[in-house]
């Protein structure tokens, strides 16, 4: 139901932030669940998993058996959670699940884009970019590698940010939920247009009635809605992302672990690969979002 996320229902929202903030995981170890084997998840570890991700919309998953490079792992990974309809985003590899690692330069186009160097990403969700017909609304990060150094990533469940925007000022979840909050300028190449100007909200109310966040922290190739409301919203998102929240976590995927998740805020630092250690994740986005209740396995 939406009502939690209605402006005009305050006492449904008082009882929806109440829950969440009881339940809410404490440290970023809370999120941690080892498994065996991600392909074939005991009721134990599934059970587990889910817990996680209704309280904070992610877990991290780590399995020290199961770290060769196979990308069977996140898929099947995915599938146990109701995530099947990857999303073939540019620059994915043909089956869809893009290999996020440091492009050479004479690559091609990937070594243009910051994914796929080993530069800072800032704060942001899945997806951006996407028309609404394509929202992206579950992802999965799985390592194969980690960095010689570097290459952590921050975590902010987009449902505390909700929690603290709103809290702060209600006005501020109502400009940034305009339909013309964010727009996402035309990504072109040469004088063709390879992507379209995408307009829409950072928050948005999903057919199921979860909660649904749009966002990055770029300072380029991104319009806000010119009004001192939204400009007031945007800058009071900036400080709960740049501040020391607890609800904020860190971590350091490491070979065998990935984060399974609802798309939730995220970012990443820089690091550095050395001749033998070359840091590669592999990223499925998804059009679904997690089925967070007991799903009945084959």
């Amino acid at each position: 139901m939406a009502e939690p996320f209605d402006l005009a229902d305050e006492a449904s929202y008082q009882r929806w932030r109440a829950r969440k903030l009881s339940a809410y995981p404490k440290r970023v170890e809370d999120l941690f669940v080892a498994v065996a084997d991600p392909r074939n998840l005991t009721s134990g570890e599934r059970t587990a998993i889910l817990d996680r991700c209704r309280r904070a919309n992610m877990a991290i998953y780590a399995s020290t058996t199961h770290t060769e490079a196979d990308k069977d792992l996140p898929r099947r990974m995915g599938e146990q959670f109701g995530l099947v309809q990857l999303d073939h985003n540019l620059l994915a590899d043909e089956d869809a699940i893009s290999t996020l690692t440091v492009a050479e330069e004479e690559s091609g186009p990937r070594a243009d884009f910051i994914p796929y160097t080993n530069k800072p990403i800032r704060w942001h969700s899945d997806g951006y970019y996407n028309p609404s017909a394509r929202r992206i609304c579950g992802m999965i990060l799985h390592c194969v590698q980690d960095a010689e150094m570097g290459g952590e990533n921050r975590l902010l469940d987009h449902e505390i940010a909700y929690i603290l925007l709103r809290d702060e000022n209600p006005e501020h979840i109502r400009v940034l939920s305009a339909p013309d909050a964010m727009t996402i300028p035309p990504r072109m190449e040469g004088d063709a247009e390879a992507r379209a100007a995408e307009t829409g909200p950072v928050f948005s109310i999903l057919p199921n009635g979860a909660l649904h966040l749009r966002y990055t922290a770029r300072t380029k190739s991104i319009v806000w809605k010119d009004t001192p409301e939204t400009r007031a919203a945007v800058a009071a998102l900036e400080r709960i992302l740049a501040s020391d929240s607890a609800y904020i976590f860190q971590a350091r995927l490491k070979p065998g672990m990935g984060l399974i998740c609802n798309n939730v805020l995220h970012d990443r630092t820089g690091f550095n690969d050395s001749p033998t250690r070359k840091r590669i994740i592999f990223r499925a986005r998804y059009l679904d979002r997690m089925q967070l209740e007991e799903i009945a396995q084959p």
